[in-house]
């Protein structure tokens, strides 16, 4: 995984929420920008807004090619790992698969709350979940080219696996 990688996967989620319209960035500026401790009911109206944003995601991948999706997927598992802790896990809830698809929600929200989450797990918001962002790279991958992408990087994106974190 390069720098190269993470830049293009993260210039991707912003690319494709940009094409949302300018709605969504006031509300994904908030959960990054809010008081923890104040009641985020509103702003889980950004859950609303990932089916567009997961088609146009979709849609400015699907030219890819095979090297170029296993890159992404692998930038992917490495954001999914690095936040696979305790301490977040405490403040979105959920089982194995349910923190795993909070973890998604958590990558789908773009660069700024996934990293200000990794700061301050307290952003995180409970049970808000995206479920295909977690592989959405590897299913690209396999509808185009009918294999999952070999990343070879020997982590996994399933909940309690990065040690460090538990």
């Amino acid at each position: 995984m390069t720098d190269d990688d993470v830049t293009r996967f993260w210039a991707l989620i912003e690319s494709a929420w940009a094409a949302c319209g300018p709605e969504q960035a006031d509300l994904r500026r908030a959960l990054v920008e809010r008081d923890p401790a104040q009641d985020d009911d509103e702003l889980r109206a950004v859950e609303t807004w990932l089916e567009p944003f997961l088609t146009h995601l979709r849609e400015l991948s699907a030219g890819l090619s095979s090297a170029e999706l296993t890159a992404l997927d692998r930038v992917l598992e490495r954001t999914l790992h690095t936040i696979d802790r305790a301490e977040i896990h405490e403040h979105t809830d959920g089982s194995d698969d349910g923190f795993l698809y909070c973890r998604g929600f958590i990558v789908a929200a773009g660069q700024r709350f996934y990293e200000a989450v990794d700061a301050d797990p307290a952003l995180a918001l409970l049970d808000a979940e995206c479920e295909e962002m977690c592989y959405f790279f590897a299913h690209l991958h396999e509808k185009q080219f009918g294999t999952f992408p070999e990343t070879g990087s020997g982590i996994s994106r399933e909940t309690g696996s990065n040690p460090a974190g538990w």
